[in-house]
């Protein structure tokens, strides 16, 4: 299996952070050099190791945020 190559763009915002040191995060990544995305995912403290994510472009995005403001939480 090929390595996934990635660079952060921007750091959004920390959600939670476990006793472990792991963070849940969204990050505007761009994934092997394409276009970068909105992603949301657990990274070790130094990103050099991830967990399963969502990644999610401005347009599904912004329909997210929509959703959520209109929801009753």
């Amino acid at each position: 299996m090929s390595e996934i190559k990635y660079e952060i763009i921007k750091n959004i915002a920390v959600l939670s952070t476990s006793a472990s040191g792991w963070s849940k995060e969204l990050n505007l990544i761009s994934w092997n050099d394409r276009e970068p995305k909105y992603d949301l995912r657990d990274w070790s403290a130094d990103h050099s190791k991830m967990g399963k994510g969502v990644t999610l472009t401005k347009e599904e995005l912004l329909a997210l945020k929509e959703l959520l403001n209109a929801a009753d939480l």
